[in-house]
């Protein structure tokens, strides 16, 4: 069955009772149970399981091709799923570019927690065999990064993580299943913020691990959840299903506007350098057109003459909204330098950009005049 077909039939089926198409939500904390002290509907209290959470995890499990899922109640309590799994001692492998949250959870909560890391360019898999040690039990990829767009060779990473008998986990929030299936590289582990792209309308906050295989890792982190409690709530996980029904057509027009804008913005002469693995000069390009079927609606560009007048441009735009977050319908653009703090790597001149499904030319136009004015 095809992507297109899973994302809208995953996890989903008509309600037996009622005949309903679209899935009911089930708002109920706690199920019945019958005369012999059984669930016969499989569904004891909401923590543990829910009817909209099991669809959910079912259609996330089927997109990316794997053996199971677990839903969150953000893309970090996922994320934060992972790294609990391990054990104090254990030693950690992960990109210098990533999401920040991802890099603030390592250093200020599992490091004095007794994890080790050690940070690396995960572009560069020699960089990551030698940090490779005797008790490296992950090894974490985001590919293209946050905020740099840089790409990983999933495949390369497995293997090494594998020689040294430790878990892949890549953080394919941003392309998605319906544009990279990291399991047919090798991964171990996906994870997702399902607020972004998966949900696609800025309304609902989640995340999710998916597992290749059933292992007693997976078991770990399904243990995380339901004793932990950080789970997605019935209502988030409805509107993730809803939002998963068009994401593959979503993606096709985010990935069509969002290199016509890079090519745009590549050519103007204010602009010191746009990151896309689309373009051609990318250095990750080749690989990105290996492992990917598209290149994705994020790009972050840089702007000439530094830090204010990136700002500068930002408070020239008119339909493109300054916010954070990625993903949604709408067009949002922010200085991440700003907003990843004093131990930012990136760029001061660096603007990112989440392109979203307006007309791609009122978006190049905008752009356009806030870059020359």
């Amino acid at each position: 069955m095809q992507i297109e077909t899973l994302a809208v039939h995953a996890g989903r089926q008509v309600d037996p009772t009622t005949g309903a198409i679209a899935t009911s939500i089930q708002l109920s904390t706690t199920f019945e149970r019958a005369t012999d002290g059984s669930y016969p509907q499989g569904y004891i209290y909401t923590r543990m399981g829910n009817p909209n959470r099991t669809a959910l995890e079912q259609c996330l499990a089927a997109l990316e091709g794997g053996a199971g899922s677990a839903a969150f109640a953000s893309g970090s309590a996922a994320t934060m799923s992972i790294f609990q799994a391990l054990a104090p001692g254990d030693h950690v492998i992960a990109p210098q570019d990533a999401y920040t949250g991802t890099t603030t959870l390592l250093k200020t909560m599992f490091v004095p927690w007794g994890l080790s890391v050690t940070f690396v360019d995960m572009t560069d898999p020699t960089q990551v065999q030698q940090a490779l040690q005797p008790n490296t039990r992950l090894i974490w990829t985001e590919t293209p990064s946050n905020p740099m767009l840089k790409v990983t060779d999933i495949c390369k990473v497995a293997d090494l993580a594998h020689q040294a008998g430790a878990v892949c986990v890549c953080d394919n929030t941003w392309a998605t299943p319906i544009l990279q299936q990291p399991f047919q590289q090798g991964a171990d582990l996906v994870i997702h913020s399902t607020t972004k792209y998966l949900s696609g309308h800025s309304d609902m906050l989640g995340g999710a691990v998916i597992a290749q295989a059933n292992s007693d890792f997976f078991a770990k982190i399904r243990q995380i959840q339901t004793a932990g409690g950080a789970v997605a709530a019935p209502f988030d996980c409805w509107l993730t299903l809803r939002g998963i029904q068009t994401l593959p057509w979503r993606m096709q027009a985010h990935s069509h506007h969002a290199m016509q804008i890079a090519r745009f913005l590549s050519q103007h002469p204010k602009i010191e350098a746009v990151h896309y693995p689309g373009l051609e000069m990318h250095s990750g390009h080749a690989i990105a057109t290996q492992q990917m079927r598209n290149f994705g609606g994020m790009l972050s560009f840089q702007v000439k003459g530094g830090k204010q007048q990136a700002f500068a441009v930002l408070a020239k735009l008119r339909l493109i909204t300054r916010a954070t977050s990625l993903g949604g319908v709408e067009s949002l653009i922010e200085h991440r330098a700003s907003i990843e703090g004093a131990d930012t790597r990136t760029p001061e001149n660096l603007l990112r950009l989440s392109v979203g499904l307006e007309n791609v030319n009122d978006l190049i136009e905008d752009l356009e005049q806030a870059i020359a004015s």
